[in-house]
């Protein structure tokens, strides 16, 4: 050895300490070191929330005096508000000055206009009181201006064909300190609002509407302006019927209790929904259940408004954090020479530390949550019409996610889909058209339904730990890790999806029985179209994936159903059709990738064993797809690429003929330890500079 080269090898070692002492002491999370058999020594647990439960209809109840009734048969109390004063024909109520006392259960009818009052409710004794706004406005520049302090339930009744309003001041003066009115309408009891009339409430004070029991909606065109949450039911809150408006600078509906057994959840049976929240637009302390209605929800200014993701890929495609890669004999290192993919960050890309995954964002120090549907315990929708454009995850639980039915337009500025434990999709029409990652989840289930996912990462991902994003918070949020008990489970149902990132990402194992998958993958070598760190075992249905080559995977050669695999020695174009055939010309699957591609897969219950197949680039497909992919005689006049015979569950080829699988990186083996995704761009310098010292 020269002196020079020597001196320069010196020079480098050193060069690599001083940068591994710098990144030292940034390094705050733990590293996940996996190893050939999918696990990983460390791993993030899901915080349990000791109020979980799933919400069940049989919970989901109305009274009779919940529905709209002719209360003119009701032998009601008429009260007529006049400027700052107010009148009353029946016993039950009182008036001093400007502000309208309730004392007795009964029916009060309500009309005109108060300049500057309430209206309070305050029982003596237990009973309802139904409050019937007939074309009444109440104003109150310093308080709630309906009260309810004292009743055992309160029922607002819209008569229809009135405008009736509720508004009320920037500052609240209270009399007694205990009060704790903070919304236009403030019920410490049970509410109920019906009728086919409309109401509009200013909330400049605080919130809209809030109940600190249940609130229950049944009826009536209700507009709320909320400085904070527009409706709120502290126990429950519940619609069976109306349309509803809010704008809240807070969240739009709410229920807030996770200290008692079976409360704080929210239940949607019908109505229609036009929310605008700064905040989520639906979140339920515990649990959810919507079984109809029709939603159109935008929060945080929509998904335009999140935060830009900039990702620095290191070795193995993901991100960049952890301490020096550990190396073992005869293990490749990170092929440096292929520079025909490579990217250079956006300048204003900030070096990560180990605890984000690799990447970063430029986004300011905001931590509110900009979720479309939130809650702790469980998310379970039955039936819907909804258009969600969120900054921030579109639906999200701390648990989990049950989509069993309904119409899901999603545009996401993070995750279209989040269930820090479980999503399962067993069938509706989820159409993501824009996410940071697509359906993300510890374990996630499709047995049923069609769903579309656009993303500019992964676009279904599965992986263990609590995502902890908020509306600047995402990248490298989950940390997460490899786990036996990650899973995707393909059983049915029909999956397209196109990825920037990965297509069909498993920190786990993949396993399809049913269904069809189709997979416009990433353009760029670091991602896959295919990717899992376990097995992926091929027992039926159809997957057709399409993408680059570099991690190029297959399903495992313990499949029980085959599969094909090619990896062709220059890129495709976008629009290239891709046919195989079998020995008669049948097609056995056809589809034209959307994305310039390497490596196509494909699996089908057609292709048998020691059967004769070729593959086919370019041509056109005619007649009609089934789910994107066409079969029969539907592919004409291809080029020929490669003929073939079946001997293996996974035929690997080229445009030579069968070939072995790749290794090494998201290869199809994974043998000793590979890089973590969780390796640092210090540990990057420090294996480039490593590399000339061995």
């Amino acid at each position: 050895m020269n002196r020079r080269k020597l001196k320069a090898r010196i020079m480098a070692l050193l060069l690599g300490t001083v940068i591994l002492a710098g990144c030292g002491n940034k390094a705050s999370a733990p590293i996940n070191v996996e190893t050939g058999n999918g696990t990983s020594e460390n791993t993030k647990t899901t915080n349990s929330n000791q109020n979980s439960f799933v919400v069940t209809r049989d919970m989901i109840t109305y009274d009779n005096d919940d529905y709209y009734t002719d209360w003119t048969k009701e032998n009601p109390v008429y009260v007529e508000l006049n400027g700052s004063s107010a009148n009353v024909k029946g016993s039950g109520a009182m008036v001093d000055g400007s502000k309208v006392t309730i004392t007795s259960a009964g029916v009060y009818a309500i009309s005109g206009k108060l300049e500057d009052g309430q209206i309070i409710v305050d029982l003596k004794d237990k009973g309802t009181v139904k409050i019937v706004l007939n074309g009444a406005e109440i104003n109150s520049s310093n308080n709630s201006p309906l009260y309810v302090k004292s009743a055992e339930k309160v029922i607002i009744s819209l008569q229809g064909g009135t405008q009736n309003t509720v508004v009320d001041g920037e500052k609240y003066a209270l009399e007694d300190s205990s009060e704790e009115p903070n919304a236009a309408i403030y019920s410490k009891a049970n509410l109920t609002i019906n009728g086919n009339g409309a109401l509009t409430v200013k909330g400049n004070y605080n919130n809209g509407i809030t109940s600190k029991d249940d609130l229950k909606i049944t009826g009536g065109n209700i507009s709320v302006y909320a400085k904070d949450d527009g409706l709120m039911g502290r126990d429950m809150l519940i619609v069976k019927e109306g349309n509803i408006k809010i704008e809240a600078g807070g969240d739009g509906l709410k229920a807030t209790n996770d200290s008692e057994e079976l409360k704080g959840f929210i239940g949607l049976q019908g109505g229609s929904f036009d929310i605008k929240a700064t905040k989520d637009g639906i979140q339920a302390e515990t649990s959810m259940l919507i079984e109809g209605g029709k939603y159109t929800i935008v929060t945080g200014g929509g998904s335009a408004n999140a935060p830009s993701k900039a990702k620095i890929e290191g070795p193995g495609g993901k991100g960049l954090g952890g301490n020096p890669p550990q190396k073992t004999t005869g293990e490749s290192k990170p092929n440096s020479s292929n520079t025909q993919n490579a990217q250079t960050p956006p300048s204003n890309t900030t070096v990560p530390n180990s605890n984000n995954e690799g990447t970063t964002t430029t986004a300011s120090s905001e931590t509110d949550s900009a979720k479309g549907i939130k809650a702790k315990s469980d998310i379970s929708i039955s039936g819907g019409i909804f258009n969600i454009d969120s900054k921030d995850d579109s639906i999200h639980s701390n648990n989990s996610v049950n989509i069993n039915s309904g119409e899901l337009i999603i545009n996401a500025g993070d995750d279209g889909i989040h269930g820090d434990s479980t999503v399962t999709i067993r069938d509706g029409k989820i159409n993501i058209e824009k996410s940071y990652e697509g359906i993300e989840s510890a374990l996630i289930t499709f047995d049923g339904g069609e769903t579309r996912v656009v993303s500019s990462d992964d676009s279904i991902n599965v992986g263990g730990g609590a995502d902890g994003s908020a509306v600047n918070g995402r990248p490298g949020q989950n940390n997460l890790s490899t786990s036996g008990n990650n899973k995707l489970n393909i059983n049915g149902g029909y999956i397209w999806v196109s990825a920037s990132g990965d297509g069909l990402d498993s920190n786990g194992s993949i396993y399809m029985n049913g269904g069809t998958v189709v997979v416009n993958g990433p353009t760029e070598n670091n991602n896959g179209a295919l990717d899992y760190d376990g097995e992926f075992i091929m027992k039926g249905g159809i997957i057709v994936s399409a993408g680059s080559s570099g991690m190029a995977q297959a399903p495992s050669d313990s499949s029980t159903q085959y599969s094909i695999a090619i990896s062709f020695s220059s890129t495709q174009k976008a629009g290239t059709s891709i046919a195989l055939k079998d020995s008669k010309e049948n097609t056995i699957a056809a589809f034209t990738p959307e994305k310039d591609y390497g490596t196509v897969v494909i699996s089908s219950p057609e292709i048998k064993k020691d059967g004769d197949y070729t593959v086919y680039s370019g041509g056109s497909l005619v007649g009609n797809s089934t789910n994107g992919i066409y079969t029969g005689n539907d592919h004409k006049e291809g080029t020929k690429i490669v003929s073939f015979k079946i001997t293996n569950s996974v035929t690997w080829l080229n445009e030579s003929g069968v070939t072995t699988a790749k290794t090494g990186g998201h290869g199809a083996e994974k043998q000793g330890h590979r890089y973590s995704k969780n390796i640092s761009i210090c540990q990057c310098v420090w294996y480039a500079l490593a590399d000339t010292l061995l």
